[in-house]
């Protein structure tokens, strides 16, 4: 392709995504990948149901859940006995299609989204480099240097520039943007093995000991799962890459693994960091890993990146169809920068809590594991927060330039997700798998909101109300306005469609038939 509107650099799950959205939405798009063929091995592992709710938009939620395993919480071990199963199943159950999270290996997901794009006609280009590039104001695209493993190079010419090409970004490097954060002491190893054992049950256990940390999730295939662990760091000193058997620590034999068969093993350092800025210039950007990268504490690396995707495709699809103006670009950086910030942090402290060493901590952790921890999960306000942050329930665009009105009735307030609910077999999320602006009333809609919606092009769903709307905190008759990715960025008591122009004309963005 000569000209793409979008050179996407990465083709991890971030930039498969990326690519996905923007192909439905009509964008065309060429992405490479410095690797000459895709990875057999992967370190994430969790997709949450946020995640499994956007893919259901491009129709893919229920093919990355049924190649998953399902875990609706973890079970507790310190000193050789399991202390607590904690589940958030009677939360999570009738809030989304998905009260879990699917525990799928990185490459098989990436196979899935590889399949779905190249099945829209969109290859990724394997073993092609970025060297560099540079803006053309004067042209207004981004003019990029591409090699290929044979030295071949070329000039590829697009509108925008996406670096989705992970913690070492070239696209990063090359616009100098800063990475500011710090590397784990610890080194980690991760392992995935077949095994006997109590903590091969198809669940999560997880060892907070007072002198090791081992996570055991499960993999889809019966028996089998990976090991994250720390490494010792008498093994660390080693000048030769340690074996899984030097490493392996106490925390395996304690929790009874047995019969153990290594199937692929390697030792890693975490990183916390977040990019200065996610956005260079006016045509570059940067998603995923190549704008933050997190510590492993509740997997939220891989599906925060997936959300930077699908927030940034339906802004550049706006912006290249001429429905809206360049500054709608830079509530790509606004929203999605907040959310790095405060999952960097949060993750931080989980993370240096579950894995810090010596003895005052480990006393500390398994005191909490074994006496608290349970007592807290016995109350649903907190099973219900926990499942809320896990899913990525929580992550709102609340107070944001695209975040217009909220009443002061109702508990669902502009910038949140649209709450999900299921009446008769049939979920209020259904239309969502048009990605385009649309209105949502719940209960009746006058005649002259509908005739607005057919001349304006807006689709609208109407809903019969019914008390689980309520329960929900959505109001009857009241109209929601939702964005591509399905938050919500107005709700109307008065349901006037001057309202909804009003919102669209402050924000310059057209309506659907203009």
């Amino acid at each position: 392709m000569a000209t793409p509107d979008v050179l996407i650099v990465g083709a991890g799950p971030t930039g498969l995504a990326l690519a996905l959205w923007l192909t439905k939405l009509s964008i065309s798009v060429r992405i490479v990948d410095k690797a000459a063929a895709p990875a057999t091995t992967s370190r994430a592992l969790a997709v949450h149901a946020r995640t499994l709710e956007l893919y259901a938009q491009i129709g893919l939620g229920g093919a990355v859940a049924a190649r998953a395993a399902h875990v609706t919480g973890p079970n507790l071990w310190s000193g050789g006995t399991q202390r607590a199963r904690l589940r958030f199943t009677d939360v999570a159950v009738g809030r989304t299609a998905y009260p879990y999270v699917a525990v799928v290996s990185q490459h098989e997901h990436e196979q899935l989204l590889t399949a779905r794009l190249a099945a829209l006609g969109v290859a990724v280009e394997r073993g092609t480099r970025l060297e560099g590039f540079a803006e053309d104001a004067a042209a207004g695209s981004v003019k990029a240097v591409l090699a290929t493993a044979d030295g071949a190079r070329e000039t590829c010419e697009a509108r925008y520039i996406a670096g989705c090409d992970g913690a070492h970004s070239a696209v990063r490097r090359i616009t100098g943007m800063g990475f500011p954060g710090d590397t784990y002491e610890q080194v980690f190893y991760v392992a995935d093995i077949e095994a006997t054992g109590p903590a091969m049950n198809g669940e999560l256990h997880l060892c907070l000991d007072s002198h090791d940390f081992l996570g055991i999730f499960p993999l889809a295939q019966k028996g089998c799962a990976r090991l994250i662990g720390i490494v010792a760091p008498a093994a660390c000193s080693s000048a030769t890459t340690p074996s899984f058997d030097q490493v392996r620590g106490r925390a395996v034999d304690e929790m009874r693994l047995g019969d153990i068969k290594v199937r692929w093993f390697t030792t890693y350092r975490a990183h916390h960091r977040v990019a200065d800025r996610f956005r260079h210039g006016r045509r570059a950007f940067l998603l995923g890993d190549a704008a933050h990268i997190h510590s492993p504490a509740g997997g939220q690396g891989m599906n925060t990146g997936i959300g930077d995707a699908v927030n940034l495709a339906w802004k550049l699809a706006a912006v290249l169809q001429d429905r809206a103006p360049d500054s709608l670009l830079d509530t790509y950086e606004e929203e999605r920068i907040r959310f790095a910030r405060k999952l960097v942090a949060t993750t931080d402290k989980v993370f240096t809590f579950m894995t810090r060493r010596g003895w005052l901590a480990g006393l500390v952790r398994s005191a909490f594991v074994t006496y608290i921890l349970p007592v807290l999960f016995g109350f649903r306000a907190v099973r219900q927060r926990a499942f809320h942050s896990l899913s990525q329930f929580i992550l709102d665009y609340t107070g944001t330039t695209l975040a217009g009105a909220s009443p002061t009735v109702g508990t669902v307030k502009a910038g949140e997700r649209l709450p999900w609910v299921q009446i008769d077999g049939q979920d209020n999320h259904q239309s969502l798998a048009h990605i385009e602006w649309q209105l949502h009333v719940y209960g009746t809609a006058d005649e002259q909101l509908t005739t607005w919606c057919k001349a304006a092009g807006l689709r609208l769903t109407v809903l019969e109300w019914a008390p689980e709307y309520a329960t929900a905190g959505l109001l009857k008759d009241a109209v929601y306005l939702l964005r591509p990715d399905t938050y919500v960025a107005l709700i109307d008591t008065e349901a006037d469609p001057t309202n909804i122009e009003q919102y669209f004309s402050e924000r310059q963005l057209r309506l659907g038939s203009e």
